[in-house]
């Protein structure tokens, strides 16, 4: 199993380009990035800079989406990268929850990302594409470029796209019953779809508390560190019941029935820990959803979400361990789960 480790850009821009470093000297292959262009600093000017300051390191976002940026110019980003460090980069792609609402407009559709796709990933190769009716294909790309597009998905729709169109399958949550759920929708779809289903890369990306015992207090302390995230996943939960209402048989209800005390949500502490619009999570959300406990516990789930065909874990470490989880990733989780 591959590891990422995922950050918001918040300033200094040093710091995460430090804990990118941190991150690949503890064994971690993956360096992903929120692309929320009002709430954190531009990522692919601190992406050329983590990937100037690693090795090996893959990064990319987690996730842009194809309106607030249009796809000639992302396909030319990441191309520019490529071209600068090698083929060291992977394109995240969603609805754009945060980036798209906080600038005053809706989320993209699906037919807008599966448009996306098609020309990121042909314009980053240095091929031809279609881009609203004029065929373009930016000259200097060398051949060898590789641009992978991986999408993030949660609702049936979404789920079959993933599977039939993405190289990757981006998976905000790391519930078991939920992952083993939803790769095998991925999975079936790229099946019907005349593809090889191992050729869709699996990411589960959740937050990651390693605490020093199981008291309940290090636990509890955990939850609090950690609860933002139900908040997060709630906003995109919402829009799947309102399309598809309450108590549908196309969604499940272990995703959904947590949202029924969900109040509202205000972007300014979206992604952070002890953020107040996020009071309605329940505790067993934070623990199904993301990986808290101890070490012994992180190696237990996350083995367990290999078996289920999980291709990388991607750690948000927006907490207040942010080197502890790493450093202990490094050195007792990751050695243990690739043993």
């Amino acid at each position: 199993m591959d590891f990422g480790l995922v950050l918001q850009t918040d300033p200094p821009a040093s710091r995460v380009v430090a804990l990118m470093r941190r991150a690949e000297q503890n064994g971690f292959r993956y360096g992903w990035t929120f692309d929320s262009a009002v709430l954190w600093q531009e990522p692919f000017v601190i992406h050329s800079q983590i990937l100037a300051q690693t090795e090996r390191l893959t990064v990319g976002p987690m996730v842009t989406n194809p309106g607030t940026r249009t796809w000639e110019v992302t396909a030319s980003t990441f191309a520019t990268l490529n071209d600068m460090f090698g083929n060291r980069t992977v394109c995240g792609i969603g609805r754009g929850d945060s980036a798209m609402r906080v600038a005053g407009r809706k989320p993209n559709t699906l037919a807008r990302i599966s448009e996306a796709m098609k020309v990121i990933r042909a314009l980053g190769r240095g091929e031809e594409a279609d881009l609203g009716g004029a065929r373009i294909r930016i000259p200097w790309i060398k051949e060898g470029s590789e641009v992978p597009v991986w999408m993030a998905a949660y609702g049936p729709k979404a789920l079959k796209m993933a599977g039939e169109e993405a190289d990757g399958f981006i998976l905000q949550l790391a519930d078991l019953y939920l992952t083993e759920y939803m790769v095998k929708a991925v999975r079936d779809a790229a099946a019907a779809a005349g593809r090889d289903p191992s050729e869709v890369t699996v990411c589960v990306a959740a937050p990651a508390y390693v605490t020093e015992d199981d008291s309940p207090a290090a636990l509890a302390h955990a939850r609090e560190q950690c609860r933002w995230f139900g908040g997060m996943v709630g906003n995109h939960v919402a829009d799947l019941v309102s399309r598809y209402g309450e108590g549908s048989a196309d969604v499940p209800a272990e995703l959904t029935d947590y949202i029924k005390a969900r109040q509202g949500y205000d972007y300014a502490h979206h992604g952070r820990s002890g953020n107040p619009d996020t009071a309605f999570v329940p505790d067993e959300i934070v623990d199904r959803f993301c990986v808290i406990g101890p070490a012994e516990r992180h190696i237990e789930k996350l083995t367990a979400l290999r078996a289920l065909g999980v291709d990388q874990f991607a750690v948000y470490d927006m907490h207040d361990a942010q080197e502890t989880t790493i450093d202990v990733y490094g050195s007792r989780i990751i050695p243990a789960v690739n043993s």
